[in-house]
């Protein structure tokens, strides 16, 4: 009978996993070690492709945070010479043409940045109506003009590089219907 200790006798020593050794012919060997210098390659290119990708993230990031800041400068010029008028008026000078002009400059001014920019106010007075460009606050009822023709503008309308960004505020002529008398003669 056989004891827990003993091992039978035809039995093979077990081999330590770390010393065990596998025999492959020298092109299995090649692919192998191509294998894993590939697998080093994909991985090195994958931490590049990632780093790339935060950096890109990172750059994206901040173009949009500082995008604006030739139109916030020269939003500021604006403003300067709007707080010079201020002064102006503050110190009870009495020439209101020269306060006048200096407005008319800042809007020149205000004028020229919304051109640089591509912003330009939209024709409307004596245009027909364009639901995409006008939006109807009021109708009038006049001989003299077509249909749908804008007889006044309350608020100017702007677009920005061909984009509708604030619809212009209307009145649109509506032609009057004049009814025929021929219908009640019997």
């Amino acid at each position: 009978m056989m004891k827990k200790d003993d091992k039978p006798k035809d039995a093979q020593p077990q081999a330590d996993p770390a010393e065990a050794f596998i025999q492959v012919n020298e092109a299995d060997f090649q692919k192998l070690t191509d294998a894993a210098s590939y697998k080093d390659k994909y991985i090195r290119l994958y931490a590049e492709f990632d780093n790339a990708r935060k950096r890109m993230e990172r750059e994206k990031s901040e173009f949009v945070k500082y995008a604006n800041e030739i139109l916030l400068s020269d939003f500021l010029n604006i403003l300067d010479d709007l707080e010079r008028s201020v002064q102006a008026a503050n110190s009870k000078h009495e020439d209101y043409e020269a306060f006048l002009k200096g407005i008319e400059m800042v809007m020149a001014h205000v004028y020229e940045m919304l051109k640089r920019n591509g912003i330009k106010s939209i024709e409307a007075k004596g245009k027909p109506f364009d639901p995409h460009r006008h939006e109807v606050l009021m109708q009038e009822e006049t001989p003299s003009q077509e249909d749908g023709i804008v007889l006044e503008e309350f608020q100017k309308g702007y677009l920005y590089n061909d984009r509708v960004i604030r619809t212009s505020k209307v009145k649109v002529a509506k032609k009057i219907e004049t009814k025929n008398n021929n219908s009640d003669e019997k």
